[in-house]
C-alpha cells in the first residue's frame, strides 16, 4: 500500500471510532475484509490511528474539524507536511485536497497543544504542578515498549543476549533492576521462544517499579486484591512471594494459571467468598481501578471517555477497596495501594483520606511515577499499622 492508501484506511477507521466504535475492534475489521493488506501496512494503519487518538484535540483544531479526514489533515500539517501531497484523490489515496478543507486553527489553547481534556486540565494543573505540561506532552506520543525479566530464571544480561538471538535489541532501563527497554524488534517479542518460555514477560517499566517499592521479602504471604490480568502477582511471585490473586472478576484471571506455568511460578486464584482474613497475609496489595491516565500513551480512548461523573466513582470505588483491605488485614499486615494515574484524587488525597477514616494506620512510602520517568505514569503507597 503507498502512504496515501494508509491514510485512507485510517480515516475509514478513525471514522468509525468518531461514531463510537472501538478502535482496536474496528482495525481489526479492517484488516480482515482487506486481506491484501500486509503486516507491514497493517502496522502502520494502526500507528496511523492511534496517533490520531493521542492528539485527537491537536489534530482537530489543525485539520478544521472532527472528523477522520480533518484528523489526518491535522496529521500531516503537524509532522510540517503538505496535506495536498497525500490528499489527491489519485489511485486509492484520499479525496483531493480542496476548498472545503478548512485551514488549521492559528491560536491552539494549551489544553488543545496537549491534547488535554479542558475539564480535567484543572485537576490535572494541580495534580503535576510544573510537570503539566512535559507530563502532558510525553502523552501525546507512543509508548516505549518495555520487558520484566523473569529474575527468577535468568538474570537481565543474559536475557539480553537471548533476545539479541531472536532480532530483538534491548538495554536496561533504571526505574526498576528487571526493566528492559526493547529499542529495536518489539513485534518480533511475543513470537519469540523468551517470551513463549516465560523468561521475559511485557511490563512497563513503572509498574515494575511499583512492585519493587514494596520490598518483598521471599516466603511473604501477599494477596493481590485487584489482580486483573496477573502481571504484577507475576513480578510478585518472582521476586519470592507467595502470591494469591483476587479479583472481583475471575474471568480477567483467566490466562494468569497458564502464564504463570510458563513464567516457572506459583499464583493461587482466591475467589471473593473464600478470601481469609485475621492476618493471612503479610501484605494486601492493590493496584486500583483507576482513570488511567497515567497510561495514556498506551490506552488513549481512556483520555477522552473518562468523565467527571466517572473519576467520582472510581474515587468511591478505590476508597471502598481500601476499607474492604483493612477488614482483611491482621495485626502486623502491610497494604500496598497503587494507581496508573497522575491525578492527585486518586493518589496522595486518597490516601490522606483513608488516613483519616483509619487513625491506627500510617503511610511509611510514598512515590509518584510519570513518563518524564521514563515509563507511565504511577503511584504506589505502602500502608502500616502503628504500634505504640
Amino acid at each position: 500500500m503507498t502512504p496515501a492508501a494508509r491514510v485512507a484506511a485510517a480515516i475509514e477507521v478513525l471514522d468509525g471510532w468518531l461514531a463510537g466504535g472501538a478502535a482496536e475492534q474496528l482495525l481489526t475489521s479492517w484488516a480482515r475484509s482487506h486481506r491484501f493488506a500486509g503486516s507491514t501496512d497493517r502496522a502502520a494503519i494502526r500507528d496511523l490511528v492511534y496517533d490520531a487518538i493521542r492528539c485527537r484535540r491537536s489534530y482537530a483544531a489543525l485539520g478544521g474539524g472532527e472528523s477522520g479526514r480533518a484528523l489526518m489533515i491535522g496529521a500531516e500539517r503537524a509532522a510540517g507536511r503538505d496535506p495536498a501531497e497525500i490528499f489527491t484523490g489519485e489511485g486509492y489515496a484520499p479525496a483531493a485536497f480542496g476548498p472545503g478543507d478548512a485551514p488549521p486553527r492559528p491560536d491552539l489553547s494549551e489544553e488543545e497543544r496537549l491534547d488535554c481534556p479542558d475539564w480535567l486540565a484543572p485537576q490535572l494543573r494541580a495534580s503535576l504542578g510544573a510537570d503539566f505540561a512535559p507530563v502532558m506532552e510525553a502523552l501525546r506520543h507512543r509508548a516505549p515498549v518495555f520487558l520484566r525479566v523473569n529474575l527468577a530464571r535468568i538474570d537481565r544480561d543474559e536475557a539480553i543476549g537471548t533476545l539479541a538471538q531472536e532480532g530483538i535489541t534491548a538495554r536496561p532501563h533504571p526505574l526498576s533492576p528487571s526493566a528492559l527497554e526493547v529499542t529495536e524488534g518489539a513485534r518480533r517479542i511475543q513470537q519469540g521462544a523468551a517470551y513463549a518460555s516465560g523468561l521475559v514477560e511485557l511490563q512497563d517499566a513503572a509498574s515494575q517499579a511499583v512492585v519493587d517499592a514494596l520490598a518483598i521479602s521471599p516466603g511473604d504471604r501477599v494477596l493481590d486484591y485487584c489482580a486483573g490480568g496477573g502481571g504484577k502477582s507475576l513480578a510478585l511471585a518472582a521476586q519470592g512471594a507467595e502470591v494469591s490473586a483476587h479479583d472481583i472478576d475471575p474471568r480477567r484471571m483467566s490466562d494468569l494459571p497458564g502464564r504463570a506455568a510458563r513464567a516457572g511460578v506459583t499464583v493461587g486464584l482466591l475467589p471473593t467468598d473464600r478470601l481469609p482474613g485475621g492476618g493471612s497475609f503479610d501484605l494486601i496489595f492493590a493496584d486500583a481501578p483507576c482513570s488511567g491516565s497515567g497510561a495514556w500513551r498506551r490506552s488513549p480512548q481512556g483520555k477522552w471517555d473518562l468523565t467527571a461523573r466517572r473519576l467520582d466513582e472510581l474515587c468511591a470505588i478505590q476508597a471502598g477497596i481500601l476499607d474492604e483491605i483493612v477488614r482483611l488485614s491482621g495485626p502486623d499486615t502491610r497494604i500496598g495501594y497503587a494507581t496508573c494515574s497522575v491525578i492527585e484524587a486518586e493518589n496522595g488525597a486518597q490516601v490522606a483520606a483513608f488516613l483519616a477514616r483509619h487513625p491506627g494506620w500510617q503511610c511509611s512510602l510514598s512515590r509518584s511515577f510519570t513518563p518524564r520517568d521514563g515509563g507511565d505514569g504511577f503511584f504506589i503507597a505502602l500502608l502500616t499499622q502503628r504500634h505504640e
